[in-house]
């Protein structure tokens, strides 16, 4: 999950230098998304861990 976030937080940075704001936009949308995700899935694992 970690990976497909900074995938596409790099495609929004060269589309973001290319000058394709639109897309550059699109893409830092999904790579906050994934990030967010994975950053819950990994507390509910730490805290599953934890009590487990």
């Amino acid at each position: 999950m970690l990976y497909w976030a900074i995938v596409f937080f790099v495609i929004a940075v060269v589309a973001g230098i290319f000058g394709f704001g639109r897309v550059s936009s699109a893409f830092g949308g999904i790579a906050r998304i994934l990030f967010f995700i994975f950053v819950a899935l990994f507390i509910i694992s730490l805290l599953y861990n934890l009590f487990a």
